[in-house]
């Protein structure tokens, strides 16, 4: 039988097709800049076939990381992002057209990361004493503190296609959490099969807890990053304190 935390990574590698799901998302695993799996799971306008072309996509989307920690999401256009890569125009169009085509390319990125990381969480909790909390609050904090563009990144909408991925994401992300609840043992509702309306089975939702449980530690820890010292510490003390206290956990 598939356990929740499984069905929720299953749910993740299937929601970006475009190529593969790994390090662009920040993954461990060590790839070569200009394989297809240091692409990951981005959603690009073509996929790229040949060695040369996946580098110059993964190039691109390297500077394109870079001009937002420097200048922010407003400072991404195909000629800057080609520039700083130092690719031209023509051989980045076809696959990243324009800037919403270049940011959902980032977003996405981050999104694989956050997923990947509170996977990863599933498995600490054990060397964590069996706190789910704890497991949480560092995965989601790992991401924003990596600097300035997991911050803006998070924030990113204006079309219909990222607003979408940004719901989706946020549906794959209660469902781990609802993981890693259960996985500490803690009693959650059941995640919640769905229906179309021809009466077929949908995916998942995630109990009201779990979801609760996302949608706090992602807002808090958005508004401490963005804080300086002691106001970051003093909301991730008071956010940790309030869902022990929700969850019932010391």
């Amino acid at each position: 039988m598939e356990t929740s935390s499984q069905s929720a990574r299953t749910a993740s590698a299937v929601s970006h097709p475009a190529i593969s799901a790994s390090a662009v998302s920040g993954s461990a695993v060590s790839h070569p800049a200009g394989s297809a799996a240091a692409l990951g799971a981005v959603p690009l306008r073509r996929i790229p076939t040949q060695a040369r072309s996946r580098d110059k996509v993964a190039r691109a989307l390297a500077a394109a990381e870079r001009i937002v920690r420097r200048e922010g999401v407003d400072a991404i256009t195909l000629p800057r992002v080609a520039e700083e890569a130092g690719v031209s125009v023509g051989a980045l169009y076809q696959y990243l057209p324009d800037r919403e085509a270049i940011t959902a390319a980032l977003v996405a990125r981050y999104h694989a990361r956050l997923e990947r990381l509170l996977d990863d969480a599933v498995d600490t909790i054990p060397a964590r004493g069996g706190d789910p909390v704890g497991a949480l609050i560092g995965a989601v904090a790992d991401v924003f503190r990596d600097e300035r563009a997991v911050r803006e990144l998070r924030g990113v909408a204006g079309s219909t296609a990222l607003d979408a991925m940004a719901r989706e994401h946020k549906a794959r992300m209660a469902l781990k959490v609802d993981a890693v609840l259960r996985a500490a043992g803690l009693a959650t509702a059941p995640a919640m099969a769905t229906q179309d309306g021809d009466g077929r089975s949908g995916p998942s939702v995630a109990s009201v807890t779990a979801r609760l449980v996302f949608a706090s530690a992602d807002a808090v820890l958005h508004e401490a990053f963005a804080a300086d010292e002691p106001a970051r510490g003093e909301l991730i003390a008071e956010l940790e304190r309030m869902l022990r206290g929700a969850l019932g956990v010391g």
